[in-house]
């Protein structure tokens, strides 16, 4: 444990945290306006790749905080695409 990978692992949990507020948001609003899906697919497919890339470097609490910021993004785009179907 590197003080580093605290650092990043605490960003990355409390963005996943705020992340997770736009998650809520959209499934209360049940609508977009004025956002894209694509940037936060491509921020989604990151989170993703640092939920590999993470233990290769032994930063596992920037992993921990990785896993919510991955979740949330994907959670969030499945519902954009939903909610864009309709």
């Amino acid at each position: 444990m590197s003080a580093p990978d605290v650092v990043n692992g605490l960003f990355e949990f409390f963005g996943g945290a705020l992340l997770w507020m736009n998650v809520a948001a959209l499934r209360r609003d049940r609508t977009l306006r004025g956002v894209r899906v694509a940037p936060t697919a491509l921020f989604t497919a990151w989170g993703v790749w640092n939920l590999y890339y993470y233990p290769h470097l032994g930063q596992w609490w920037s992993f921990v905080g990785g896993l919510s910021v991955a979740a949330a993004n994907a959670a969030w785009v499945a519902l954009a695409i939903r909610y864009r179907v309709r």
